[in-house]
């Protein structure tokens, strides 16, 4: 509109021009008019690409805002389908290993009726250690029906057997003084307190999704069927370090349990069910349990690098 009107007054201006061959105060102020319509043009102009620019600014923060929560929306969106996925994945593969139980379980089963079980051998005739260190406990061996224990409560409250309390007390106190901080965590079990244990594990194992009889027997991998512990005996203890009181495998990656594996034998203890040696022992790897053998055989043991089943197979 402003650009016709400039045309419309410059003709207007010639014409007059033509007619009166001199600069009329009418023609004067047409130029005035059309100077400050030219002016109004050119600020006009500078203003909307101000405006533009302005609107360019703007819009790039947001436009980068826009893309980080674009971003933001993708990676929860890969986060939870990774999630999902691998809990889905697990749930599979939680399925297909509880169908193929039947299977695993009976081969276990077989596995250990293969395995020719140890009598309890009269130790007083293959060793010079008195007997009631050597009696053999295990998923083949039960506890002998007139065994009696003389039990006395150490410092934390378990019972032990009395005559294993001067040898472990010297090698907790050694222990410590080498700047460790070891604990008995469990010591001498009624056969109330051991058919309890066993239960729990039962029940925890179920919760897995074994049957009745596959979690007893997976159970008894781990805690021994009431009459076959050797906690029973009085001469095993669970020992623990202060730092790390869980009973699972990384318990034999503390401090404590690595002194405990490479002295205990000097006090007459041994680590009784090593991590090679379930298939012989019956009983899962325990880097916490230790039973008093006397440090003759103790010494024998771990020399030859056997179980107490081997020693006394060998003797």
């Amino acid at each position: 509109m402003q650009r016709f009107l400039v045309k419309l007054f410059k003709a207007y201006a010639k014409m007059m021009q033509k007619r009166y061959l001199y600069d009329t105060p009418m023609v004067y102020s047409l130029n005035i008019l059309k100077k400050r319509i030219l002016k109004n043009m050119i600020e006009t102009r500078e203003q909307r690409k101000d405006l533009k620019a302005r609107k360019h600014k703007r819009s790039k923060p947001r436009r980068h805002k826009r893309r980080r929560r674009y971003a933001r929306k993708i990676t929860l969106l890969f986060l939870f389908v990774m999630v999902f996925g691998s809990l889905t994945f697990y749930h599979v593969q939680r399925i297909i290993a509880s169908n193929n139980n039947g299977d695993v379980y009976q081969s276990e089963i077989e596995k250990m009726q293969a395995l020719e079980p140890t009598a309890i051998i009269n130790t007083l005739n293959a060793t010079d250690e008195p007997s009631w260190k050597l009696i053999l406990v295990n998923p083949w061996n039960a506890l002998p029906e007139d065994f009696e224990v003389d039990l006395v409560q150490i410092k934390n409250g378990h019972l032990i057997d009395l005559r294993i309390l001067k040898d472990l007390q010297s090698m907790m106190d050694d222990a410590r003084k080498a700047g460790f901080s070891p604990i008995v965590c469990s010591g001498y079990r009624t056969q109330e307190k051991q058919k309890k244990l066993f239960e729990n594990k039962i029940a925890d194992v179920k919760k897995r999704g074994f049957s009745d009889e596959q979690a007893e027997i997976e159970a008894a991998k781990w805690v021994a069927i009431p009459g076959t512990s050797e906690h029973q005996l009085g001469l095993a203890v669970d020992i623990v370090s202060s730092s790390y009181q869980v009973l699972d495998e990384s318990q034999g990656d503390t401090a404590v349990q690595k002194w405990l594996m490479k002295n205990c034998y000097d006090y007459g203890f041994i680590l009784r069910y090593p991590y090679d040696k379930s298939h012989i022992t019956g009983i899962g790897y325990e880097p916490w349990h230790y039973r008093y053998v006397g440090k003759e055989v103790a010494k024998i043991i771990k020399e030859k690098g056997i179980t107490l089943e081997e020693y006394l197979e060998e003797v």
